[in-house]
């Protein structure tokens, strides 16, 4: 890794991703952690960046959400460090704080890595030419706050498209299926080679573990329709964990133990790292999300089943956009080595 390397990372899988992509190009790299308010998010924040500084990164943290001037004080401490940068390295090109943050350096090249399904999004989008937008906002009118921000999400977009003759290089880390990338952005394959390297083989049990999803969090999936499709995939399958995504709320989990009698889980780590230290089931079901593309790849050689359950259209909620409800099945449809349930 040469020149001095900026990351910028607001999730666990995030910086889960920086780590491999570090693992890859060889080298130490500086990570900022823009950290967000949620508990469960922040805690597995935490514990992965002591896995990076057991790797030799440094790793700053900055409360960047804590108050009204905490966004000033973040990008102002920043300022320096960016514009000194040879490479920065980013995980959720979609965040305003990381557009924002793109105004200001100067680096040649650009890194994004896999920041999951939502890296699928980022593509198409870049080589459309369109703003950046989330895939369950998609589809829908901009509201205040993406007109005001518009003239920094258009220079973002334009800084993350690539130059002629060297003058700005733009990469991609990924272990999506992505297509339709645009001309002159190179990809390169996320193996997870650094989490299988450190972690595992896992102990496997009999029995089947579920993957929970936010996306009745994010208003796309009905709470009721949810936690009887839970229910049911439970039973079907032998289920008896239900792994939860760090964005769902308390009492929507408390509501699925008592209601499936499931024993809920709130992972302190990445799945992909969870699934590797073990012990977890011979078969993972999980709604379309991230991990049914990297558990697969995580877990290779270990005998490990992935499965998905794909989203029937009757439990979304109302006002769901046609292209959200083609996203959920494009995630299940391309997962490699996965099957239906």
């Amino acid at each position: 890794m040469s020149g001095r390397t900026l990351c910028f990372v607001e999730s666990p899988v995030q910086l889960l991703n920086v780590l491999e992509w570090a693992h890859l190009d060889g080298g130490h790299a500086t990570v900022v952690v823009l950290s967000p308010t949620d508990p469960m998010t922040r805690g597995q924040l935490r514990r992965v960046a002591e896995l990076a500084r057991e790797e030799g990164h440094v790793v700053r943290w900055e409360e960047a959400r804590g108050g009204a001037a905490a966004p000033f004080q973040t990008i102002g401490g920043l300022a320096g460090p960016l514009r000194a940068a040879d490479r920065i390295v980013l995980g959720d090109p979609f965040s305003r704080y990381v557009q924002l943050l793109l105004t200001i350096t100067r680096a040649r090249e650009l890194v994004v890595v896999d920041d999951g399904t939502a890296t699928m999004e980022f593509v198409s989008q870049l080589a459309g030419g369109e703003r950046l937008v989330r895939w369950h906002r998609r589809g829908g009118r901009p509201g205040p706050r993406d007109l005001v921000f518009g003239p920094v999400a258009s220079a973002a977009r334009r800084r993350l498209t690539p130059r002629a003759g060297g003058r700005r290089s733009v990469s991609l880390f990924t272990s999506m299926p992505v297509e339709g990338v645009p001309e002159g952005v190179a990809v390169t394959e996320n193996t997870y080679a650094w989490t299988r390297a450190r972690f595992g083989p896992p102990r496997i049990t009999r029995g089947a573990d579920l993957v929970g999803t936010s996306l009745v969090e994010t208003g796309v999936v009905d709470l009721d329709r949810y936690l009887v499709a839970v229910r049911e995939l439970a039973a079907a399958h032998g289920a008896t964990r239900y792994f939860a995504h760090r964005r769902e709320s308390a009492d929507k989990l408390h509501r699925l133990a008592v209601e499936t009698g499931l024993e809920v889980v709130r992972p302190d780590l990445p799945l992909e790292l969870i699934a590797r230290r073990g012990p977890i089931g011979r078969t993972i079901l999980s709604f379309p999300s991230t991990v049914v593309h990297t558990l697969p790849i995580a877990l290779e050689g270990t005998g490990v089943k992935v499965a998905v359950c794909e989203i029937d259209p009757s439990w979304l909620t109302e006002g769901v956009s046609a292209h959200a409800q083609g996203f959920l099945a494009g995630i299940a449809g391309s997962a490699r080595g996965v099957r239906t349930v």
